[in-house]
C-alpha cells in the first residue's frame, strides 16, 4: 500500500510539473534606452581589467545561444573559470543565477561578474571611473539616467536590462502548447519518456529547469571537487556537494557542452549520463534519440534587440 502511495505521488507531482510549463512570452516589458545602452557596454570590454574581455566574450548571443561553446570560459588574463558558462538567453526566467545560485537576480549577476578575478576582475569603484572618464559613456548614461556621475549600480542595471531582452520565443514546443503544430511521432515518444522517467520533476517551469536545486548523482554518487561551484562553496554544509540550480532546457541542443563541468560534449552523452547519475538507469539507443529529438524542440528564436 505504501509503494502505491509513493507511486500516485510521483505520478501526480509529474503531472503537476508538466502543467507548470508555460511558453516563453514574445516580448517582456523593458526600458528601451536602458537596454540599448547596457547592450553597447555588454559587446564593450572596457569593463574587464586588461581591456581584453567583454560579457559577449562568454556569452556570444548570436552564433552560440549566449554561450562560448567551451569547457570552461576564458577571463581577464586567459585566466579559465571553474565552471562551464551558462546561456544568457532566457536567463531572466531563472529564480536565481549561476550553477550555486549566488545572485538572486540579474543585476546582482553583473556585480559578480566584474568583480570575479578570473573574468573581468575589476572593482566597482574601477569601473565607474572609466565609464567616467569616457565621454562617449558619460553623455549616454547622462541621457538615459539623468545625472552627472554615473554609479556601478546603474552600470549594472543597463546590461541588466538588456539581458532582460535576451528571450527565445515560438521553439517548436511552445508553439504546440500553444496548439499551432503537433510534435513528430519521435518528439511525441521523447516527451512521453522524458515525463515518465521524471525529468519533468526537475526541468519543468517557464525555463525548463532554472527554478529549484538538485544533486548531480542522486541515485549514482559523481565525483565531487572542491572548486566546483556548488552550493556547498555557499553553505559549507555537506549534503551541498554537488547541489546545483537545475539548469534550463532552453535552447539546449545548441548550449554545449553541458553540466558544471563542461563533461558531456553532446546532447546525447548528456542524456546519457543524467540518466545513469540521477535516474539510475542506463537508456537504450533509442530512447536516448527520442529524448533528444523531443529536447531539439525547445529550441527558439533567438530575439536580439
Amino acid at each position: 500500500m505504501r509503494l502505491i502511495f509513493i507511486n500516485l505521488f510521483l505520478l501526480f507531482h509529474i503531472a503537476l510539473s508538466f502543467e507548470l510549463i508555460k511558453p516563453i512570452p514574445e516580448n517582456l516589458p523593458v526600458n528601451d534606452k536602458k537596454a540599448q545602452l547596457g547592450k553597447l557596454l555588454f559587446h564593450d570590454p572596457i569593463l574587464s581589467k586588461d581591456k581584453k574581455v567583454s560579457c559577449f566574450s562568454c556569452h556570444d548571443i548570436y552564433n552560440k545561444c549566449g554561450t562560448d561553446h567551451r569547457k570552461f570560459s576564458k577571463g581577464f588574463n586567459g585566466l579559465e573559470g571553474t565552471a562551464n558558462a551558462l546561456t544568457v538567453y532566457n536567463a531572466v526566467f531563472n529564480f536565481r543565477l549561476f550553477w550555486n545560485s549566488r545572485a538572486k537576480d540579474l543585476k546582482e549577476q553583473v556585480f559578480f561578474v566584474l568583480q570575479n578575478p578570473r573574468e573581468m576582475n575589476i572593482s566597482k569603484e574601477e569601473a565607474e571611473k572609466r565609464i567616467n572618464s569616457h565621454s562617449f559613456y558619460k553623455k549616454k548614461f547622462k541621457e538615459v539616467y539623468g545625472v552627472n556621475y554615473v554609479t556601478a549600480d546603474m552600470i549594472a542595471d543597463a546590461i541588466a536590462e538588456f539581458e532582460k531582452t535576451l528571450i527565445t520565443p515560438d521553439s517548436k514546443f511552445d508553439l504546440y502548447l500553444k496548439g499551432k503544430v503537433k510534435l513528430s511521432p519521435d518528439e511525441e515518444k521523447g516527451l512521453k519518456l522524458f515525463k515518465r522517467y521524471g525529468c519533468i520533476t526537475c526541468h519543468n517551469g517557464i525555463n525548463f529547469g532554472g527554478n529549484s536545486f538538485q544533486k548531480f548523482g542522486a541515485v549514482i554518487p559523481y565525483k565531487w571537487k572542491p572548486y566546483f561551484p556548488d552550493r556547498y562553496q555557499i553553505t559549507k554544509k555537506e549534503y551541498d556537494k554537488n547541489v546545483y540550480r537545475v539548469p534550463s532546457l532552453r535552447n539546449v541542443e545548441c548550449t554545449y557542452p553541458y553540466f558544471h563541468d563542461g563533461s558531456a560534449k553532446t546532447l546525447e552523452e548528456a542524456v546519457r549520463k543524467m540518466a545513469y547519475h540521477n535516474l539510475g538507469i542506463e537508456l537504450t539507443d533509442k530512447e536516448t534519440m527520442y529524448i533528444v529529438k523531443f529536447l531539439k524542440t525547445l529550441t527558439g528564436k533567438l530575439k536580439i534587440k
